[in-house]
């Protein structure tokens, strides 16, 4: 699997990692433009990979609180999948937990929407913030991601370890798929693995890379 990810190239300042810029984004309503032209992308290139026979998987997208409280982005996200022709099920949308406590119902209604289009929902940075069991049983999600504050924990703090074995078994109480984010030691893999989580992402395998390095990558196995 795939998640896009943004990264600013800029002549003069280099890369430039989205925290620098992401909340001047959120603050002056740049955020918008850049979310739709993010999700553009991700799909475009998807479907790239599809016909050139290379991919077949979802890309994860993350959609922000900005973009929710956008009354049209359920009509916004299938314009661009019908424009790309990408099938709604090739595309994953990651929010955060902080965005459904936004207009709650409003929220809850429009993820159902994108769910009987297909699209698959992640629930991002699961148990850093308002973590609430009455929404997580009401929002029709299909994955919760481990936060990496807990993963970097694995065999240094028993307390994380001890919170991603509870996320891990109300994920599959819950029948959903659980992801561990920024897993870069054998032995956070062997600890999740164990513990029955589904999947894992981050250093250890790969890190973030331009679409050409995924080409040959993909190519290659």
């Amino acid at each position: 699997g795939l998640e896009a990810l943004i990264r600013w190239n800029n002549k003069d300042l280099g890369m430039v990692n989205p925290i620098n810029f992401i909340h001047i984004a959120e603050k002056t309503g740049l955020i918008l433009p850049i979310g739709e032209w993010v999700l553009k992308t991700a799909c475009r290139q998807n479907k790239k990979w599809q016909e050139a026979g290379i991919l077949n998987v979802p890309i994860a997208v993350n959609i922000s609180v900005n973009q929710f409280q956008n009354r049209k982005i359920i009509e916004d996200i299938l314009v661009i999948l019908q424009e790309i022709g990408l099938n709604p099920k090739d595309l994953e949308i990651e929010i955060t937990e902080n965005i459904i406590m936004k207009e709650t119902e409003y929220i809850i209604e429009s993820l159902k929407q994108l769910k009987q289009l297909g699209i698959k929902i992640a629930i991002d940075d699961f148990g850093t913030e308002y973590s609430s069991l009455n929404y997580i049983k009401q929002l029709p999600v299909d994955k919760i991601k481990i936060d990496i504050s807990f993963v970097r924990g694995i065999n240094i703090n028993h307390k994380d370890e001890a919170i991603i074995k509870v996320i891990i078994a109300l994920a599959k109480n819950l029948e959903l798929k659980v992801i561990a984010e920024g897993v870069e030691t054998k032995d956070q893999l062997e600890f999740l693995r164990k513990e029955g989580c589904d999947e894992i992402q981050g250093y250890y395998y790969y890190k973030p890379m331009p679409a050409k390095q995924i080409e040959e990558i993909m190519k290659k196995a």
